[in-house]
């Protein structure tokens, strides 16, 4: 009895160690179901906080700062990889990627991104400990190291902040935060108040009540009002779930978008068609003869509008197609077609994906693997201008660019000339009838929150939907389904003629600041950190 009593003893802290980071790992997997749930697409800002916190009360418990690293790269490891394991679908399904490559190139890419929050763990739990921090500064540092953890990940290597902490709170209780101080800053906050609540003492229960009643209280604050631009805007939003494995394929899904597409644009009746990323997957000059000069006239491109006999009121349309040749490069684009107008709206994407619209160095080995049809794209430039319409400032973006709010922002430096609507247009066929299409459209719902803005987004595949200003979804296609979505959308913002400002404080600062006063922050605070930990190591001495 007595070796078996030394045996158990022995293996105790052993056993300790992977419960907690098998509690690691369930944090992380919360973390990435709470950024849309797979049943029903819903977030959970709840759900997200609760799961920081669960990761900080492990750190508050690790022995050291290595063990602390480890619990960190386990939970980012299963939050990254539960975020968009639908990378796997693109390469192994429609890239022809053996699986166990996908495999691995997912969970590749989720340690790499992962390693930022590695870091970020292992020095709370040093200074944690050194320092003997209390919850007010325990708070304020691991705050300061996740965020600059996120910022990294946003903007190295150009950035992936797909699944930021920040998103899920668009229907959490710090939603309200987000018009102030952006995705970012409100996932800053979020993190403060999760590690001040682990870092608690049990002895403390009623502050930790206070806390959760406070954070219960916060989903019952409003969004804050902005002004309407004009009068509401009808629009129609086209879906045409063109299959991504013949989406490209010049006998299958061509012949499909062009026929689906052209009888969509030239039958609409709404004052705003939208069509998505590619719904035209061939330049204009290799359109089919009179497929372009159709649409042009159409639209009264260059002629005016149509004569109100014909029974037509004006109307615009939004188109995504590829622009370029061969010696100067192509673009990926979106051109507006308005009456009386001779030169066309054009938008160039500025932020392209990495792989699927150009190789990074060293990569063209992993490409050579898989068999896509990737482009290799020149990139717009950054704060493009608006294309006006009815009274409103329509500021297109194209898939993913609208996880870059500091670059949407920089439209926002004239409050004058401000957008008053955004249009998403995207294709992420590429991922199947996956969470990415929910995780996708809380992405836009954050964009709409922020700038008190709202979105309208034409998708391929889904989420084709309206969003207001507020960042609810008004109207929504059923995703991977054809169809045509028909609704309104009220533009924000003041007019030139207006005065005031009209804009969100957030979009105000991001505009002319960037993210610098969020980077230099974190900084200050993990300096204050590290110089303390250099005065406690004198005092020693």
């Amino acid at each position: 009895m007595k070796g078996l009593s030394g045996w158990r003893g022995l293996r105790r802290p052993a056993w300790a160690t992977l419960a907690h980071w098998a509690f690691a790992a369930l944090a992380g997997v919360m973390q990435a179901l709470s950024l849309a749930w797979p049943w029903g697409g819903q977030a959970s800002g709840t759900l997200q906080a609760l799961s920081l916190a669960a990761l900080v009360g492990l750190l508050n418990r690790a022995p050291s700062a290595r063990r602390g690293a480890w619990l960190g790269a386990v939970f980012a490891l299963c939050w990254l990889a539960g975020t968009f394991w639908w990378l796997y679908i693109s390469m192994a399904v429609y890239g022809g990627l053996e699986a166990p490559l996908a495999v691995l190139a997912v969970l590749g890419l989720a340690a790499f991104l992962g390693s930022y929050y590695t870091l970020a763990a292992g020095l709370y739990v040093r200074w944690h400990h050194r320092l003997a921090l209390g919850p007010l500064a325990s708070a304020g540092l691991f705050a300061a190291l996740w965020t600059l953890a996120e910022l990294l990940r946003g903007h190295w290597f150009t950035g992936f902040p797909w699944g930021a902490g920040g998103y899920a709170q668009v229907e959490g209780a710090a939603r309200w935060l987000a018009p102030w101080v952006g995705v970012y800053g409100t996932g800053a906050l979020v993190a403060a108040w999760a590690a001040g609540l682990a870092s608690l003492p049990r002895r403390k229960w009623p502050v930790q009540a206070g806390l959760l009643t406070f954070w219960a209280l916060l989903c019952w604050v409003p969004a804050p009002e902005h002004p309407a631009s004009s009068a509401p805007l009808e629009v129609s939003l086209l879906q045409g779930n063109i299959p991504q494995d013949e989406k490209f394929q010049a006998g299958s899904g061509v012949p499909m978008a062009l026929a689906w597409y052209r009888a969509q644009l030239m039958a609409n009746q709404a004052s705003l068609v939208v069509a998505p990323e590619t719904a035209l997957p061939l330049l204009p000059e290799q359109l089919p003869a009179g497929y372009w000069d159709g649409l042009l006239q159409r639209y009264g491109v260059g002629v005016g509008p149509l004569a109100p006999a014909e029974g037509r009121p004006p109307q615009a349309a939004l188109i995504g197609v590829p622009l370029g040749n061969q010696r100067e490069g192509y673009t990926n684009s979106v051109l507006g077609l308005m009456p009386g107008e001779t030169r066309l709206y054009a938008y160039d994407k500025h932020h392209l994906v990495p792989f699927g619209e150009f190789i990074p160095p060293m990569f063209h080995w992993f490409v050579a693997l898989m068999d896509m049809p990737l482009g290799d794209f020149n990139a717009g430039a950054v704060g493009q201008a608006s294309m006006p319409w009815q009274g409103q400032r329509l500021a297109p973006n194209i898939c993913y660019e609208d996880l870059f709010g500091e670059e949407l922002g920089l439209r926002f430096r004239d409050p004058a000339r401000a957008p008053t609507v955004f249009v998403n247009v995207s294709n992420i066929g590429w991922f199947g009838d996956s969470v990415a299409i929910d995780q996708h459209l809380n992405i836009s719902r954050l964009r709409a929150l922020e700038f008190a803005r709202p979105m309208v987004r034409a998708t391929n595949t889904g989420a084709t939907a309206i969003i207001d200003h507020r960042g609810r979804v008004t109207a929504q296609l059923p995703p991977v389904s054809r169809g045509v979505l028909q609704g309104v959308v009220q533009g924000r913002g003041l007019r030139a003629d207006q005065g005031g400002w009209g804009i969100t404080p957030y979009a105000w600062w991001v505009s002319r600041l960037g993210l610098a006063p969020l980077w230099l922050l974190c900084l200050a605070l993990v300096l204050w950190a590290r110089l303390c930990e250099r005065a406690s190591r004198r005092r020693v001495a």
